[in-house]
Order: C-alpha cells, then sequence, then structure tokens
C-alpha cells in the first residue's frame, strides 16, 4: 500500500510539488488563480515555468507540448525542446512565462466548422492552470504535458475545453446566486464534480490486422452471430485471466503516475469486455483524465499484444460500451448539492437544484441527445443495457413520492432506508438504498448524483458536461431571479418546485426504458425520440439553443455553427469510410474466397456424380450459395452507386448526412445480412477473416 500510495501523482506537478518549488508569494497567488478565477500575474506565470522546468528535467524530460483537445474529440500537441542554443555552439535549457502561457500550433488540419479557412493558420494554446501538468514516460523519452484551451486568431474556441470552462463558470456564478438567497453566506464556489467510468474490448492484436473494418472503422462491418454470445451472463464481474490482469495492472500503474485517480476495474457483460473508473474530480481535469485513460488504454494494450477497441458497438448481437458520466454540483467547502440528506421532504436547497435538473433536462432534452451523438452511438443506443435515445429521468420511488407530495401541496414524509434482510443468520443486516438502479434509464439519480449513462464511449466527456452545466445555469438563474425579486425567499422557493413538478413531470420515468410501451407513453408526453445522432444534430442551431449559450456566454453564434458543421462532418466521413471499407472487404476478400470455394464444391459434386452419388445435398447448398452471392454482388453494386452519389453531393452538409443516412446507412445493413448468411454456410478454411466466435473468445 505505501508503495502505491508513493507513486501516485509522482510524475505531475500537483499542489505538493509547487508548494515545495514556488516561493509562498507566488504559491498564494497561484492558488487564487486556480480557486477563485483571479486574472493570472504575469510575474507568476514566469516563476512557475521556470520551477516546471527545472522539475521536468530532473525527472528526464527533454521536450513540453501544450497539451489541448480539438474538435474531433481527440487531443494534440506539438513537442518543443526545452534546449535553446548559444552563439558560442553550446546550449542552456529554458522555458519562459510566455512558453508556458501561450503557444502558437498550426490551426490548419484541426476541423473547425467554418471558424476559419485554411490560409488562416494560426491558432493559440492557453495554459488552463485548473489542471494540473504531468509527466509523460514512455520508450520516446519523458515529456511534460501542459493541458491548454485552444483557440482560434480571433478567439474563437477551436477545441472542446474552452467551451467546458466557460460552462464551469457559468454554472457556479447562478447557482451561488441561489444559494446566497437561501442564506449561504460562506461558499465562493460550486465546481461542477464529474466521475467517468470508461467502457472498453480488448482482442488479440493479430486478429486485428486481419480484420480490416477494425482497422478502418474501428467496429466490425460484417460478422454472423457465434453459437454462443453473452446469453449465459458468465463474463460480467468474472474473474480476469492474467494477460489481461497484466494489462490492467500496468494500467493502473501508469494511471496512478499521472495523478489519474483509477479506482475500479472489472469485466463487463460483453465477452472481451471491461470498465475503468476513476474517483470524482473538477469537471475540467475529470475530463482531462478521461483523455489520459482512453490514450492509456490504447497504448499499453499494444505493449501487451492486444487491441482497445473504444467504438460505442465493435460488435453486433452484444453489448456496446459507453460512458458513464457520474456529475453532481460541490460548494468549494464540501457541500453536495445533490445530496438529499437524511430528510429529503425537509431538504428545500436540495429539492430547489433538483428541480432545476428537472426543469433544464425537459426543456434541453434535444441538448441532451445531442452531447451524446455519433455515429458510434445510433448502434448503441436503445439494446443490451445502453439507454434509449429518448431523453428521461430516473428518481427513483423515494423521491418520485415526495414529488407527488409537493404536486398535491402538502409534504408529509419521506421513505426511509429499509433492512436489508438475506435470510443468512451469519450474515450481517444492511441498510438498502432508498431506491434501486435503473440501467435503462439515459439520466439516474443515484443517491447523491446523477448518471448521464448515454454518452458515447469514444466520445469526449467535455461536451456532454458543457451541456449539462450550461443547462443547469440556465435554470437556477431562473431561479435566483425569482427569488430575488420575491418577498418570501422561502414560499417562493416551494412554489418554484411545485410549478417545476407540475409542468415538467413528464420526463420522470422510473420503468423499463426499453419497452414498446415507453415509446408509445413517450410520444404521448410529447418527449422527444431521436434515434439518429443526424436527427439530433439539426436541433443544435434552433433559436432556443443557440440563445442559451450565448446568453451563458459558452458559445457565440460563430462557435455554435462550426460545431454543427463539425458533427455533421464527422458524421458524414464515417460513414463514407465504413461503406467504402465494406466494399473492398466484399470484392477483395469476399468475392474471392466464395468463388474458391464455389468452385472447389462444384468439383466435389461432379466427381460425386461421376462415382455413381447424386451429390443432391452439395448441388443444394452450391445453389444457395450462388443465390446468396448473386443477392450479395447486387447489393454491393447498389452501396458503391450510392458511394458515388454521395461523394457528388452538392447540398449542404445536413442534406448529405440524411442521404448518406437514410441510403447508405440502411444499403450497409442489407448488404451485411446477406454477407453474414454466406460466412454462416461456407467452410471455414475458405473464409477469409477471423469470425466473432475467433475474435471474442481468443
Amino acid at each position: 500500500m505505501s508503495k502505491i500510495t508513493q507513486s501516485f501523482g509522482v510524475n505531475v506537478f500537483n499542489d505538493v510539488v509547487m508548494r515545495e518549488r514556488l516561493p509562498k508569494s507566488i504559491y498564494v497567488k497561484l492558488r487564487k488563480t486556480i480557486d477563485e478565477g483571479v486574472a493570472l500575474d504575469a510575474e507568476v506565470a514566469e516563476v512557475v515555468a521556470n520551477a516546471m522546468k527545472d522539475w521536468a528535467i530532473e525527472k528526464g524530460a527533454t521536450h513540453f507540448t501544450h497539451w489541448f483537445q480539438p474538435m474531433n474529440g481527440r487531443t494534440a500537441g506539438k513537442l518543443e525542446s526545452f534546449i535553446s542554443p548559444k552563439k558560442e555552439g553550446t546550449a542552456i535549457t529554458e522555458f519562459s512565462g510566455k512558453e508556458l502561457i501561450k503557444g502558437e500550433p498550426d490551426a490548419s488540419s484541426f476541423p473547425n466548422g467554418g471558424l476559419r479557412t485554411t490560409f488562416e493558420a494560426r491558432g493559440y494554446t492557453v495554459w488552463d492552470c485548473t489542471s494540473y501538468a504531468f509527466l509523460v514516460e514512455d520508450e520516446g523519452g519523458a515529456v511534460l504535458y501542459i493541458p491548454t484551451a485552444f483557440c482560434s486568431y480571433t478567439g474563437d474556441a477551436l477545441d472542446k475545453k474552452t467551451p467546458l470552462l466557460r460552462s464551469m463558470e457559468a454554472v457556479s456564478k447562478e447557482a451561488l446566486r441561489v444559494l446566497r438567497l437561501l442564506g449561504n453566506g460562506v461558499s465562493s464556489r460550486v465546481i461542477p464534480m464529474v466521475g467517468a467510468e470508461q467502457e472498453y474490448f480488448l482482442i488479440d492484436k493479430e486478429i486485428f490486422k486481419r480484420r480490416k473494418d477494425l482497422i478502418y472503422a474501428g467496429r466490425t462491418l460484417i460478422g454472423a452471430k457465434p453459437p454462443k454470445g453473452q446469453e449465459l451472463e458468465d463474463h460480467y464481474f468474472g474473474s480476469i485471466n492474467e494477460k489481461v490482469a497484466a494489462f490492467m495492472k500496468e494500467i493502473d500503474e501508469e494511471l496512478w503516475k499521472v495523478g489519474v485517480s483509477a479506482r475500479t476495474k472489472h469485466k463487463e457483460v460483453a465477452p472481451n469486455q471491461y470498465e475503468i473508473a476513476p474517483v470524482f474530480t473538477n469537471a475540467n481535469v475529470a475530463a482531462d483524465h478521461n483523455q489520459i485513460i482512453m490514450e492509456t488504454l490504447l497504448k499499453v494494450a499494444n505493449r501487451h499484444g492486444l487491441v482497445c477497441l473504444l467504438h460505442e458497438k465493435p460488435f453486433k448481437g452484444v453489448n456496446g460500451s459507453g460512458k458513464h458520466v457520474n456529475f453532481s454540483l460541490m460548494t468549494n467547502d464540501g457541500i453536495n448539492l445533490f445530496d438529499p440528506g437524511k430528510t429529503p421532504h425537509d431538504n428545500l436547497q436540495f429539492l430547489l437544484f433538483l428541480a432545476a435538473v428537472i426543469k433544464g433536462v425537459d426543456e434541453y432534452q434535444d441538448l441532451i441527445r445531442i452531447s451524446a451523438s455519433n455515429p458510434g452511438n445510433d448502434h448503441r443506443l436503445g439494446a443490451n443495457e445502453a439507454p434509449p435515445a429518448i431523453v428521461s429521468i430516473f428518481l427513483g420511488e423515494q423521491l418520485t413520492e415526495i414529488l407527488e407530495q409537493i404536486e398535491k401541496g402538502e409534504i408529509i414524509s419521506s421513505r426511509g432506508r429499509e433492512k436489508l434482510e438475506t435470510g443468512v443468520i451469519t450474515l450481517p443486516v444492511l441498510k438498502k438504498d432508498t431506491t434501486d438502479r435503473n440501467r435503462t434509464s439515459p439520466f439516474a439519480f443515484t443517491g447523491n448524483k446523477f448518471e448521464f449513462r448515454m454518452v458515447p464511449s469514444s466520445a469526449s466527456i467535455s461536451d456532454a458536461v458543457t451541456v449539462l452545466n450550461t443547462i443547469l445555469a440556465d435554470k437556477l438563474g431562473e431561479f435566483a431571479d425569482r427569488l430575488q425579486n420575491s418577498k418570501d425567499v422561502i414560499k417562493e422557493a416551494k412554489n418554484i418546485i411545485r410549478e417545476t413538478v407540475k409542468e415538467h413531470k413528464r420526463i420522470i420515468f422510473n420503468g423499463d426504458g426499453y419497452s414498446k410501451e415507453w415509446i408509445e407513453e413517450a410520444e404521448r408526453r410529447g418527449l422527444l425520440n431521436l434515434k439518429s445522432s443526424v436527427d439530433a444534430i439539426k436541433y443544435l442551431i434552433s433559436k432556443k439553443n443557440m440563445d442559451l449559450f450565448e446568453r451563458h456566454k459558452v458559445l457565440n453564434k460563430n462557435e455554435i455553427f462550426s460545431r454543427y458543421e463539425v458533427m455533421l462532418e464527422g458524421y458524414i466521413k464515417q460513414l463514407l469510410i465504413e461503406a467504402r471499407t465494406m466494399v473492398e472487404i466484399f470484392v477483395k476478400d469476399i468475392v474471392p474466397s466464395v468463388s474458391r470455394y464455389m468452385k472447389d464444391l462444384a468439383k466435389a459434386s461432379f466427381e460425386l456424380k461421376n462415382m455413381g452419388f447424386n451429390a443432391e445435398v452439395q448441388l443444394d447448398l452450391l445453389r444457395t450459395i450462388d443465390e446468396l452471392f448473386k443477392r450479395a454482388n447486387n447489393q454491393c453494386d447498389a452501396l458503391k452507386k450510392l458511394i458515388s452519389q454521395a461523394e457528388s453531393f452538392e447540398e449542404d452538409s445536413y442534406n448529405k448526412a440524411c442521404f448518406i443516412k437514410d441510403n447508405i446507412f440502411t444499403q450497409m445493413e442489407t448488404l451485411r445480412e446477406l454477407i453474414d448468411d454466406l460466412e454462416k454456410i461456407l467452410d471455414r478454411n475458405y473464409w477469409p477473416m477471423p469470425t466473432y466466435g475467433d475474435i471474442m473468445f481468443n
């Protein structure tokens, strides 16, 4: 245990290191910037930069990088050496405050959605001092990573982090207004706290190399269902084999060194599927940590002869992967604003913040869905324990009963914690939680936080958290305005809660999100059912949503339109890559293999006939394959034509994305069914790639 605690954060320029290496006056000023949002002093930056450089070099670092998160959802950064040559041919190490605060990477090849043109290449990275710098060590050496925001020459956000930081300021501002009006004069900041569970698959590297679809698209575009999938439910929380255990051990060690508090690891439901979860932390740090987790999973898997798949649905017919973004609001002095306490019916502060969530999620259910949208998630949502595309809130029995009482105008009591009786004398009696969990809910209250279960496994969590922060800022701002203009704050707060329940209870659903009845009920309630990310994306540029982001200075109009275009462009490019990959696999792999098998089968049938056998079984099989093969070839030709149409499409991005969704997406599914049928009957020695059984049970 002492080894674990001693190694945790050893490669992080954290608060302990800063206290040791910075003059006290500089340290105090920097903490004021981090904790209170005070503007950063240039003198402070200069001293911090020098201390950071010395610390990194002592640990073997030769380079630093401004590490940022462009709109493609990944991370980026160019490496710069600490070396500065001198005239006499020698060199010194230098790292100035200016270099710490600002970098100038080439922004020309990052997604920008029209915010800038190709010839306007300049972009700026700006130090985010609220997220600690850290050291990454690998075979390439040691590099100092400095978390930064990324903006254009005009100041527009070109990244995921800048809107997230803006949204954190917005929700803190409006939450504090509410707290002040409720009598809290002590807390000075409200911080969104996030813990993001990360699901992923591991497969053998050699098998991966033989699947072009996994290489190019990140998911299997074809693959017949194997005799066994996850039906026996024997993988979830099961024992971990030694190869994967060794991988997980190294993951823990790598993450702990850079201050990522990886705490939970286990097998997930599908074969070869796993999950890792860290401890809660500030939202922007959590976003950084989740990116570090994903990059570490990919890198370490390679060292162990494995490949980590972060796609939302790499395999059809089994669970897909997502992120469960656990979200709460915490004051700087430790008050969890989503903690109901022992008597939630008497906890006015909690009920008011709960009302803000209910009202915000209902009014902005389209934005919630958009924040969880990408092409991969379209395959995942609505099945195999992934939540449906319909946004709703699960509150559980206790809170639902309280809200029903509030709606009627009288709060009597709330359900207490019952004892869990197991019927076994030697087992201790436990107190049950006040409500069960609902794994089919997109947005579930889980005791003292909300769990947003829709977020895609490959995506940055920044989009989802930015939306949650912004809609809460908006509703809390509305509530604060009403409380401020009221003569009786307590009475007005109760009125707000009661009105919210009456007007927005349609968003609360505690039942089975997979049932047909819920789909029908949701439609009656007027809830949106945006099955495709393309269906959702169009709502981003609605006046209501644009006004929301502009009102709280999270995104301006240009930045909103840029994200709209980037999302559509991402969908278009991903689907076209998948379609072209599918055609290539069929033409270059399936056609030769099936032809060779048919030829050998025909030869065998002919020889059997000559030997006096009727060979009807072989001939029937040959006819079946021939018919499937012919149909598959026709469908492949149709897919080729649709790809050509899409590539020459001259209308706007949205219409192009709709064309691809309605035509190419469905055509790929049709072709896949035929190829999978061929796989089921072809001799395994002729099939040109590893099957689902080979991949998932290797």
